[in-house]
């Protein structure tokens, strides 16, 4: 049965420790990007050694199946996937 909105928690803070626990993350980014911040709209960075070996479509489904039922509530989701080798290239690359 679905879950009402009511009872889902679709803050930015939320997602994020589901994601962290969920996929044993080692950073996530979470941003809500709904212009009035009401929750229906969000940008995440998952960083999780989950992702070795698997392309891009497989992670997506590994994060959007972690947040089903939330999603159902969900607007707009845009997610950026990465392995920790990927995350600290990137970080290193920046420094």
């Amino acid at each position: 049965m679905e879950a009402p909105a009511a009872e889902l928690d679709l803050s930015a803070e939320a997602l994020r420790g589901r994601l962290l626990r969920g996929l044993e993350a080692e950073h996530v980014e979470v941003e809500d990007t709904t212009p009035a911040r009401c929750s229906t709209s969000f940008k995440v960075l998952v960083v999780s050694s989950r992702f070795r070996g698997k392309p891009l479509l497989q992670r997506h489904r590994l994060v959007n199946e972690l947040l089903v039922e939330e999603l159902k509530h969900i607007h707009a989701f845009e997610q950026r996937t990465l392995t920790p080798e990927q995350w600290e290239k990137e970080r290193g690359g920046l420094q």
